[in-house]
């Protein structure tokens, strides 16, 4: 709250005309955006911190500005649903954060060409989730479909793939498949 309550300016009042309703609509916008990045950024924070619980409320002011400002099928909404899915499986509610799945899987999927670094990051967090659930094989599969859509996105030597990478590591190592997990710390 103290993060955003500044940004927060009063409504707009009542126009008559198309084009002050317009022009009106487009500074509401421009007003928000500020407000969402500082929301989502305090969220991620929250998360690096530890902190799962505190990203919550942040995350969600930072889906209801979005959905507002963009729209509730837009792929600017992806990336709130997989925070508040990974805050809530962090928090064991794997309900909550299969919710949240589903609805970022859904938007990505009505958008035929959405990029490729969103459809990782999905797939990541999909990942991480199975792994909650002990499902370590459908887990390969996301996470694998996240390093092949992060090197698509990124190229193969960028941070960006390295998560991946890691996390099947991890995987591999906890299946006692030493070989194949030192292999992929190597790439990391």
């Amino acid at each position: 709250h103290q993060r955003i309550c500044h940004l927060l300016i009063p409504a707009l009042p009542r126009f008559h005309s198309e084009k002050d309703r317009k022009e009106g609509t487009e500074q509401l916008l421009r007003r928000q955006k500020p407000i969402v990045e500082v929301a989502f950024r305090t969220a991620q924070e929250f998360l690096w911190e530890g902190d799962a619980l505190g990203a919550i409320p942040a995350a969600l002011q930072a889906l209801r500005l979005s959905g507002r400002t963009f729209g509730w099928s837009s792929v600017f909404l992806v990336p709130h649903y997989l925070l508040l899915a990974e805050a809530s499986r962090e928090l064991g509610n794997l309900r909550q954060a299969s919710k949240y799945l589903s609805k970022a899987e859904w938007i990505v999927l009505q958008i035929p060409d959405c990029g490729a670094d969103v459809q990782s990051k999905l797939h990541r967090e999909l990942g991480l989730f199975c792994v909650a659930q002990g499902n370590l094989d459908q887990a390969l599969y996301h996470l694998a479909n996240d390093v092949y859509l992060a090197t698509s996105a990124f190229g193969p030597n960028s941070i960006e793939v390295s998560g991946g990478y890691f996390h099947m590591a991890n995987i591999f190592l906890s299946q006692d498949k030493k070989d194949e997990a030192n292999s992929l710390y190597t790439e990391v």
